[in-house]
């Protein structure tokens, strides 16, 4: 899998993979997905965001936002057509990596809770569930990985 820091250039690829990402967890939930709703120039400007595959049509996402104590994870995805390929799981060890070098201990992430699918897969990758949140529209299941 072929990694790299987006820029500003990105911003309309990022949009894209973001929209065709999140398109399923938009009918699962009921409504937008917070992804959704995002201004990319502003997080392409304050966050960490990492692109895998191709520059015109990339095949996942990872933002990071790095806090005085933590990590956030703010979004991992990936396009449908590169589902079950492993690009996920490559991401989240780049997370994992990027928490490393910046010397944070702690790795959080949230997702809503009717997403059952993604709460197991992060659950396999060591994150667990540290309080929930309710909101108008979902409820957000915050969730924490420790590391070493």
């Amino acid at each position: 899998m072929i990694l790299r820091r987006a820029t500003e250039e990105d911003c309309g690829a990022l949009s894209a993979l973001q929209r065709a990402a999140y398109a399923e967890n938009a009918k699962i939930l009921g409504a937008t997905p917070i992804p959704l709703q995002a201004d990319y120039a502003r997080i392409l400007r304050d966050m960490e965001v990492w692109l895998a595959g191709g520059r015109e049509s990339p095949d996942g996402a990872l933002i990071l936002e790095f806090r005085p104590d933590d990590m956030l994870i703010w979004s991992v995805s990936t396009h449908p057509r590169a589902r079950g390929t492993g690009g996920g799981r490559g991401l989240l060890a780049l997370a994992e990596k990027r928490a490393r070098d910046e010397k944070r201990a702690v790795i959080r992430l949230y997702t809503a809770s009717v997403y059952l699918k993604n709460i197991d897969w992060y659950a396999r990758h060591g994150f667990v569930e540290e309080s929930r949140e309710a909101l108008p529209d979902r409820v957000i299941v915050n969730m924490i990985r420790k590391l070493d």
